[in-house]
């Protein structure tokens, strides 16, 4: 699987790219053929509250997967992408396997 990270306007620290890897590596458990996760991170008017907007996309089971989320935290934003994205998967799973 393959993990692309993309920081716009800023430069990402090595722990918050190894933070992203390993949560992007826990979407496996959801779904074993994943191709590719792209993230971008984007500071949205850098001086406010709720400015670090995450946005992930897995193109996994021929078909493409999609969560955004703003929050404080890139870290916050990244969880909660992750957990739809997962929800995502498994319906998307449990419907190829005629559940």
């Amino acid at each position: 699987m393959e993990v692309r990270i993309q920081s716009i306007h800023f430069d990402a620290t090595e722990k918050l790219n190894a933070f992203i890897q390993k949560k992007a590596e826990k979407l496996e458990k959801f779904c074993d053929n994943i191709k590719k996760v792209e993230v971008s991170l984007k500071v949205v008017k850098p001086e406010t509250a709720n400015n670090k907007e995450a946005g992930v996309r897995v193109l996994a089971l021929n078909t493409e997967f999609y969560a955004e989320k703003t929050s404080d935290t890139f870290e916050e934003s990244i969880d909660v992408c992750m957990e739809a994205l997962s929800k995502q998967l498994l319906k998307a799973k449990e419907k190829l396997q005629g559940k």
